[in-house]
């Protein structure tokens, strides 16, 4: 994750697309850009998956067998959700510098944290 945080700092500086810390106010104004543009791209995501239900309905609509159905809509989205969710990263690596946080250090704390959790959610059962 570090040598992905490096990578994306300098990439962003070279296409001039850092988040500004000049003042106040262009920072906030280039942090929400950044928020929509990032929930744009998780929006693109949902798309992808919607592709792969919908393409999976229609297979399973035409005789195939569902978990084939869905293997096959699995394929076709994946190179499209790959680039979706690249896209994602690419603008939370861009928060993380931002606000000088280490992703890898932040990501194991904030897993940990979740699995000492005393009120989380109870695991579906697996088939």
């Amino acid at each position: 994750m570090k040598e992905l945080q490096t990578f994306t700092k300098q990439y962003q500086k070279e296409m001039g697309w850092e988040i500004s810390e000049e003042t106040y106010a262009e920072s906030r104004d280039s942090l929400l850009n950044n928020y929509m543009l990032l929930t744009t791209e998780v929006a693109e995501v949902a798309e992808e998956l919607r592709k792969a239900f919908n393409l999976t309905a229609t297979n399973v609509k035409n005789g195939m067998d569902e978990e084939q159905a869905f293997e096959l809509a699995k394929n076709e989205i994946k190179e499209n959700i790959g680039k979706e969710l690249s896209d994602c990263l690419a603008y939370m690596l861009k928060f993380y510098n931002f606000f000088g946080i280490d992703g890898e250090a932040s990501f194991y704390a904030k897993m940990e944290e979740v699995k000492n959790r005393k009120n989380k959610d109870l695991a579906k059962p697996t088939k």
